[in-house]
């Protein structure tokens, strides 16, 4: 086989289950819409309800947002390949898809972590927390963690688009992730190596060691008080995310242990840990913050009320 600079890759499918892919197809779509349905609601409620308009509930606007354009990103293109059998991804296209993936996964993660700064300033400096995090120091987080991901992961295809790629071109995901296309190059992947490792650990490492400080922090501060109902008063304002962060976080650590460790494994491992990856913390988030935050519950109830008049 020769090299090929501009070379097209086939999306992974599960061997013996491509006449069942259709069918397949039915919960990825489901879980697609429900994403779209419910980061779409906490959308509305928290700009339709003044009382949401805080720094918290701004930065889980954020992580909605994130949380769609990921979803969007991928799940189309993987429907198309089920539905359509178009399993074949132009080289461009799947470094775009790989660039927004990463990007915006770092995204995610940087989000993540100044929601744990949020929780930190509230509970251990409760009466500086409106001076610090106002509104607009809240957007300039954001637009600073938007720079860090792009800056930090647009290296990724550029490192890439030089290499060629010979032999199988077969991925073993339905999406483009950057390690996958690394390893179908016929050269040298070691400054892509090297680049991408310390691009995880320089951000998601970092950003996952950093809200563990942070809730240390809080644990500490929360032990201080007397009273046992008071503690769980406290921390309970953590309590959702804590679990955003696990749905964000576990997927990822599974998804790099399959990659790093699982070779070996049937294709229908790497798929499924694929969509984890791409789908759980979207169709989760909405659901634990609709659950936890009252003013969300009834901001949407209200919503549902209208419509169904």
């Amino acid at each position: 086989n020769s090299s090929d600079l501009s070379p097209s890759f086939i999306l992974a499918s599960i061997p013996g289950l491509e006449a069942a892919q259709a069918w397949m197809a039915i919960p990825l779509c489901s879980a697609y819409v429900l994403a779209l349905a419910g980061n779409g609601a906490v959308l509305l409620a928290v700009r339709l309800e003044p009382s949401l308009h805080a720094p918290m509930y701004l930065f889980l606007c954020m992580l909605a947002t994130i949380d769609v354009a990921l979803a969007t990103a991928t799940v189309p293109r993987i429907l198309s390949f089920y539905w359509f059998d178009s399993r074949e991804i132009s080289f461009g296209a799947c470094l775009l898809q790989m660039f927004l993936i990463h990007t915006l996964s770092a995204i995610e993660s940087s989000v993540l972590l100044a929601m744990a700064v949020d929780r930190y300033v509230a509970i251990c400096h409760p009466l500086r927390h409106a001076a610090i995090l106002t509104n607009t120091a809240t957007a300039k987080i954001g637009l600073v963690a938007m720079a860090r991901g792009v800056l930090f992961f647009l290296p990724l295809p550029l490192l890439l688009l030089p290499l060629p790629f010979c032999g199988s071109r077969v991925l073993s995901h339905s999406f483009c992730l950057h390690q996958d296309v690394m390893n179908l190059a016929c050269a040298n992947t070691t400054p892509s190596v090297v680049y991408g490792l310390a691009a995880i650990l320089l951000v998601m490492g970092l950003d996952a060691v950093l809200i563990c400080l942070s809730y240390l922090l809080i644990l500490k501060a929360v032990l201080r008080l007397a009273a046992w109902k008071e503690r769980l008063k406290v921390f309970s304002t953590c309590i959702a995310h804590i679990c955003v962060v696990l749905a964000f976080y576990v997927p990822l650590i599974g998804l790099s242990v399959v990659h790093r460790f699982g070779r070996d494994l049937a294709p229908l491992v790497h798929i499924t840990m694929g969509n984890i990856y791409i789908l759980v913390p979207a169709v989760l988030n909405p659901i634990i913050y609709g659950v936890r935050t009252k003013q969300i519950q009834r901001r949407i109830l209200t919503l549902i009320h209208v419509n169904d008049r």
